[in-house]
């Protein structure tokens, strides 16, 4: 890794993470349901070959959701072939090693740090935000929302951040009631859409 360079042309000054993802927020919208990606124009994502999946955060009340959801990602990461994925083992270790108080939400330095032990290119945050069944009148369905950012190992900065919904109750369901998919699919169907967006 310490022979490739950067991953990205860097300008100026790099902003914050958190900073980052509060102007992707508010200015990377894409057209058609309002879904909001953001990629850095200047990484070369090519050149990305291993990442550490992090473990995520769980702002739901189901238990274990975040273990079930950074499951399914890092399977279907690891499907694509496109990257080297650690396995949860590794990174639990690397986590360990390098002492993150947070390992859902680290600072620029903590990445850096963490992804220099466990020597990979970028590092993935994720949060689940919704999980479970929802309700309304006599319709029932599974619903999932998770959000995920890849960050630069060699700066910790975030050069890609997504999320996605699935499943939910739609206005046929909210008329004529009726149930939704299992949720295991609507899982996967989240997790396909994040993906989808980080190799578009």
């Amino acid at each position: 890794m310490a022979d490739r360079g950067r991953l990205a042309r860097r300008t100026g000054r790099t902003l914050p993470a958190g900073l980052a993802l509060l102007l992707c927020a508010a200015g990377c919208a894409t057209p058609g349901g309002g879904r909001t990606t953001f990629h850095d124009p200047n990484m070369d994502f090519s050149l990305a070959r291993s990442v550490a999946v992090l473990p995520f955060a769980n702002l739901t009340t189901t238990a274990k959701a975040e273990e079930r959801v950074r499951d399914v990602f890092m399977t279907m990461l690891q499907a694509t072939g496109a990257l080297y994925v650690l396995p949860p083992g590794e990174v639990a270790r690397g986590v360990s090693r390098t002492s993150l108080p947070n390992p859902a939400a680290p600072t620029a330095e903590e990445v850096v740090r963490l992804a220099r032990n466990l020597d990979v290119d970028v590092v993935i945050t994720g949060s689940v935000l919704e999980y479970g069944e929802v309700r309304s009148a006599s319709a029932t369905a599974n619903v999932v929302s998770v959000s995920a950012q890849m960050l630069e190992g060699q700066t910790g900065r975030v050069v890609w951040s997504s999320s996605a919904t699935r499943g939910g109750i739609d206005a046929g369901k909210r008329i004529f009631g009726g149930g939704g998919e299992p949720m295991n699919v609507v899982t996967v169907k989240a997790v396909k859409d994040l993906l989808d967006r980080l190799f578009e």
